[in-house]
Parts: structure tokens; sequence; C-alpha cells
């Protein structure tokens, strides 16, 4: 059962997605990039897809050696069934088949706490993707420190910055911002300018949170691939 292909974003805050699962794949060689995130997106595309899978979305790293997967579902029971029936399944997925030595460190479930979006997001498709993540001491961190960084946010306004959804781990563990700019060279400025100098001093002065230990830099994606499964209400 086919369905739309574009290179939209997906619409992050849409009502009906009850969990999100986001995961890196670190693939063996830069030349494979296009090749797995082809491969996953033309999985979900032809297979029969349960209604409690929104959408489905592939970003491919700047650096040109990781595929980021960002899936939308109703709620984490329905996922989880699907994943014990994929599981039992003795076919052997097509990316596994055709690209070897692609690193899965797991997905993370995460639920969408809350927004900072400007007027020009509504009008405008995002040209770039960057996720800090964070790790926190609980979900009353987790909340204190995504208010914190909205209101700053907020107050400065950094040119660029379409939208920032911040995402929390539904252990408690984790922070994702999905942040949405106009372009890799909008992030560039904004970082070479200093706009992290008060994010910074912040998150130093808030106990229990601090930037995840996973990468020796902020990662940063391109828009790839998107399918919609069911439309948002």
């Amino acid at each position: 059962m086919a369905a739309p292909i574009s290179r939209a974003f997906p619409d992050v805050r849409r009502a009906d997605a009850g969990t999100i699962l986001v995961s890196s794949w670190t693939l063996p060689a830069p030349g494979v990039q296009k090749q797995a995130a082809d491969l996953v997106i033309e999985e979900w595309e032809h297979q029969e897809r349960p209604a409690a899978m929104l959408s489905f979305t592939t970003f491919l790293s700047e650096n040109g050696r990781e595929v980021l997967n960002y899936a939308q579902w109703t709620d984490d029971d329905s996922h989880r069934e699907w994943a014990r029936a994929a599981q039992n399944s003795e076919q052997l997925s097509r990316v596994d088949r055709m690209v070897l030595g692609i690193e899965r460190p797991g997905e993370v479930r995460y639920s969408l706490y809350r927004s900072y979006a400007t007027e020009e997001r509504a009008e405008s498709t995002p040209g770039a993707l960057v996720t800090p993540i964070f790790e926190t001491d609980g979900p009353d961190r987790q909340r204190a420190f995504i208010d914190g960084v909205v209101a700053i946010l907020e107050r400065t306004r950094p040119p660029g910055l379409l939208a920032a959804h911040f995402h929390t781990s539904k252990d408690g563990r984790l922070v994702l911002n999905h942040g949405e700019w106009r372009d890799m060279s909008a992030w560039r400025r904004f970082t070479e300018g200093g706009g992290t100098v008060e994010l910074g001093v912040m998150i130093d002065g808030l106990e229990g949170v601090t930037p995840a230990p996973t990468q020796p830099s902020v990662p940063r994606y391109l828009p790839y691939k998107s399918l919609v499964n069911v439309a948002a209400p």
C-alpha cells in the first residue's frame, strides 16, 4: 500500500501524536546515507501500516554519516504491539540486507512538552534541523529546564530560528530540542554571534541538567523524506 512521500518537516505539534520515537543511525560510510534512508522509507511506503503509525520522517546529517528517524505514533502500546509482530517475522529488513554495518544506539520514546515558534514558521519551510540533547535527573527538571530555555528564546528571538520543539523522554532522563532553522547558515551565525552564551549560563546554574555527551558537536541535519500515514486532525 503506497503512501505519498514528501520532503516536508513533520507536523511536530499534531495533537494525536501521543508518542514520538527518535533514533539516529551511524552509517559505515558517507556514500550509503541516502540509500539507508530511502530503504527505510520504502519499507514503510509499501507495507500495510497500522493506523496508530501517524508519520515517519528521515533527516540526513550534515556530516554524511548519520540518518535521523522521527516517528509519530498515537500511543506506546500500539507501537509495542507492532514491534513485537515485526520481531517475530522471519523476513530480514531490506535495510539490513543491503546496508551492512549500521550502528543503532536504540530509539528513545519522547513526548512533546512545549514549543517556541515564530510567525515566520507558519509561512516558511525550515531548511535545517539542529537537535541538541540534554541529560536530566527527572521530569521536574525536564520541565524547569525547558521553561527556562523557552523564556530566553521568547525574549531574544534568535534570527533564523523558526521553531524549537522541546521533547521530554518518557523515562525522565533526556530533553531533545527539535530546532527548526531557516538554513544551516542561520544556525552558524547564531552560534558564532554568541547566541548560546545566555543559554549556557542558564544551564550551568540549573542543577540536574547537562548537555548529553553523545557527540563532539550538536547534531545537525537536512530534511530528506517524510511519509504521512494519517493526516493530522
